[in-house]
């Protein structure tokens, strides 16, 4: 197999790469910390300018028609300067639902929106008794004669706040009672019965939990029809567990080379601390642990169109090896710059608190080292 990147994928990465380091600097990421949206709508516009937002949606719908291993480039680039735009929410998780599940109808009116930058989306999945197990639904969507009417409550929905629609899921409940189907839904912003609580999250961007009381939306809020959404849930979410390992790499490589640097200039004793043997390991060890990440980074990537099986044993093992490297890069990066990797004035912190929250989205390792054993079991016939 030819790892290689192609001559379209260099440009993206030389582009993208460019444009975080011109527009991200430290001033920047404390300002977008402190505004009450998390981000910056001009940087958003120009998003979509350069055709980032389009990237993975079909040329039909108005995109550029890339695959998981573009957005992975994107989104190396994207945590090197720990960009808190709500790409994932929007493009990673929203557009890639709306294109799986959508009617043709639905696709030609939202994905161009997403493309164009005017439409940003959220996805509201997690609920508090789920502990990540993405059957587990309970929010009830129950078939009126006017549409449906929703109830529930959802927790921490990635940039739930900025989004102009909201895709909920819900168990639906049509005429005979509970159906066992998954759907997903569109709900306005401003859907009257919802009410959204939004939060700063760790080392950047925003999420909020969502209650839903008695939201009574049309009939033609359902995507597509009404045949169970839990496997392109999965396989949505897998693909952002990719995407997401990839921002985890580009923050990993980026407090390596922020370490290096420190031991090669910080002296003790007359004596730079690159220059002591230990030190020289631990450096070794963290550029290892940040080429195994962008492997598995890599490799789901590649897998994201697999069967599922295969997609999500190597998402989740991704996730899993990928948060253990991540938390390592972080404690070694803290450390070696002593006292000064825990103050506000430097921005290691920052990236280590970003890598925290890496850990925990859509489950720990803990979490996908069990889920990937468990579809292992699946995979081996009896």
């Amino acid at each position: 197999m030819d790892l290689n990147l192609s001559d379209e994928q260099r440009l993206l990465r030389e582009s993208a790469e460019r444009f975080v380091a011109e527009s991200y600097d430290a001033d920047h990421r404390r300002k977008m910390a402190n505004d009450p949206l998390g981000f910056s709508p001009a940087v958003w516009k120009q998003f979509a300018e350069l055709g980032w937002l389009a990237l993975p949606i079909p040329e039909d719908f108005g995109g550029l028609g890339g695959g998981a291993v573009e957005i992975g480039i994107l989104m190396e680039a994207f945590g090197r300067g720990l960009v808190s735009e709500p790409y994932v929410a929007t493009v990673v998780l929203g557009a890639a639902l709306i294109d799986r599940c959508g009617s043709t109808a639905q696709k030609q009116v939202s994905l161009p929106k997403i493309a164009d930058g005017s439409l940003k989306l959220a996805f509201a999945h997690l609920e508090r008794a789920a502990r990540f197990d993405l059957a587990k639904v309970a929010t009830a969507a129950n078939k009126t004669a006017q549409g449906w009417r929703l109830a529930g409550t959802k927790i921490a929905v990635l940039d739930g706040h900025a989004a102009d629609e909201i895709i909920v899921s819900a168990h639906i409940h049509d005429h005979q009672g509970p159906s066992g189907r998954i759907g997903l839904f569109l709900v306005p912003a401003t859907a009257p019965g919802l009410v959204l609580s939004d939060y700063p999250r760790l080392g950047g961007g925003r999420a909020c939990n969502i209650e839903l009381s008695d939201v009574h939306l049309a009939d033609d809020a359902l995507l597509g029809d009404s045949k169970d959404a839990l496997p392109a849930i999965e396989w949505a979410v897998d693909r952002a567990m990719a995407a997401l390992g990839a921002e985890a790499v580009g923050i990993m490589q980026t407090l390596l080379e922020t370490t290096l640097e420190y031991t090669k200039i910080r002296k003790q004793f007359g004596r730079p601390l690159s220059a002591n043997q230990v030190i020289r390991h631990r450096l070794a060890d963290m550029a290892m642990q940040v080429d195994e990440a962008r492997s598995m980074a890599l490799r789901a990537a590649l897998k994201a169109d697999s069967p599922p099986i295969e997609r999500a044993r190597a998402a989740s093992g991704a996730k899993a090896k990928i948060g253990k490297c991540a938390r390592f890069i972080g404690e070694q990066s803290i450390q070696l710059h002593g006292g000064m990797g825990v103050t506000e004035e430097l921005e290691v912190g920052a990236y280590f608190k970003r890598l925290v929250a890496f850990d925990t989205l859509f489950g720990g390792s803990a979490h996908h080292y069990s889920r990937h054993a468990e579809l292992g079991r699946n995979a081996v016939p009896t």
